[in-house]
């Protein structure tokens, strides 16, 4: 959510990012709020003018009562009890407008950086850098389902019967290894000096409208039934919705943290062949990346989170490269992002593995998350995640890129341990 301060005295800036966004149908918002928050400021004014006068005469009142002059101590408390109305019709006008003016501030997007590329959806990302070298084998690499197969490792069939589509039953030496790509991502980012964390599963939806906007909050989150709850979709929301009414210590920034969660989706409009297996499914787990920091310092972390990812897949023999999302492709909290996307020897091209976001202020200011600071006054902080990994698109891209002649799997070193020590996947 932008600060009001900017629609009051740049609303041009605010105008022209929306065009940016390609979200030309909300300009006329720009106006309703602008009128909206100068009736609530009108509301307060009077109502501030309202009760000093009240405190006046209030003060009067005990002045003619000292000194005996009834009829001035009566007049005053009648006209205390006529702005008693008054005052409390201007309260409640107040509340109404500045509720108003919240709403529709929640549709506004984020002004993007400078730097994000002009277009209209992920056709026109553009393409930052590539790492490894992307290998095609002289054998046929299968589709990913049928691998998992051939090691007896999936079953969906199954799944479809007790969930529906969009769920998985992974098996043997397959949910081995999906456990220990976990794994040596939780620990990778422990080396890299994050803290590790669990978070809650649920979050309540103060917490839900604090981190996401709500485009997406409609096709992403299922919502428990009865209750102020919603299942996550990522671990981003409960993390940042830990900090939610808190002002932290400008010392102890940056908070670099780490976590494990499954993640729920409902995958609003997933379509095409790749969707079919185990590429957009409802229910996945994922190691995740946070960093809450000092605005100064946020460009920074952006490209070290991004790069943490590219050097764990580098690890592990896969090939990816970087693409920078152009502005209409943004979520509308987010001033920067950039997918990392791995190499699928099958389908001879790059798929998305992870994304990184710059949110700024956004979440900060909607969850009223403050740093303090004595000289400056208090600020808002600057919010940053990035997947680690997320199985089972990692586990796609890794059993593509690791796969052998004979139908065999190879196992990187890193991963070894994870994996009782095998150096490989025998069919």
């Amino acid at each position: 959510m932008l600060d009001i301060k900017l629609l009051r005295t740049t609303p041009d800036i605010v105008r022209e990012n929306l065009k940016k966004k390609f979200q030309e149908h909300k300009l006329p918002l720009v106006d309703e709020i602008i009128e909206l928050d100068r009736q609530s400021r009108d509301a307060r004014t009077k109502a501030d003018a309202l009760r000093g006068r009240r405190n006046s005469v209030s003060k009067n009142i005990g002045v003619a009562m000292a000194k005996g002059l009834k009829d001035d101590a009566e007049k005053g408390k009648a006209e205390v009890e006529a702005m008693a109305q008054e005052l409390a019709d201007l309260e409640v006008l107040e509340e109404k407008l500045s509720v108003l003016v919240r709403e529709k501030m929640m549709i506004i997007p984020n002004i993007i950086d400078s730097s994000v590329p002009i277009g209209k959806d992920d056709s026109e990302n553009v393409e930052v850098e590539r790492f490894g070298e992307p290998a095609v084998p002289s054998f046929e690499v299968p589709y990913h389902v049928d691998i998992m197969e051939s090691f007896n490792g999936i079953d969906l069939d199954s799944a479809r019967k007790t969930s529906g589509s969009g769920f998985y039953y992974l098996c043997g030496d397959i949910a081995r290894l999906h456990s220990s790509i976990l794994s040596y991502a939780r620990d990778f980012m422990i080396n890299r000096g994050f803290t590790y964390c669990i978070p809650p599963f649920m979050i309540r939806g103060d917490v839900v409208s604090g981190v996401m906007s709500f485009a997406e909050m409609e096709n992403m989150m299922y919502k428990i039934e009865g209750e102020d709850l919603y299942l996550i979709g990522t671990s981003e929301h409960s993390m940042i919705g830990r900090f939610i009414d808190t002002i932290l210590e400008e010392d102890a920034l940056p908070l670099t943290l780490t976590s494990y969660s499954p993640c729920f989706r409902k995958e609003v409009g997933a379509h095409g062949i790749e969707e079919r297996g185990v590429y957009r499914i409802h229910q996945f787990e994922k190691q995740e990346m946070i960093v809450v920091c000092k605005p100064e310092d946020s460009a920074d972390w952006f490209v070290k989170l991004y790069k943490n990812t590219v050097d764990f897949f580098r690890s592990l023999d896969i090939p990816v490269r970087t693409l920078e999302c152009c502005s209409g492709d943004l979520a509308d909290l987010k001033v920067k992002s950039i997918d990392v996307e791995a190499w699928s020897p099958r389908q001879k091209k790059y798929f998305e593995v992870g994304s990184c976001s710059n949110l700024g202020e956004a979440q900060a200011r909607r969850l009223g998350i403050r740093v303090k600071n004595k000289e400056k006054g208090n600020y808002f902080a600057h919010t940053l995640n990035n997947t680690v990994t997320a199985p089972p698109r990692m586990l796609i891209a890794f059993l593509e890129n690791n796969l052998q002649a004979d139908g065999s799997v190879a196992i990187p070193e890193p991963l070894r341990p994870y994996m009782g020590g095998q150096k490989g996947l025998l069919v």
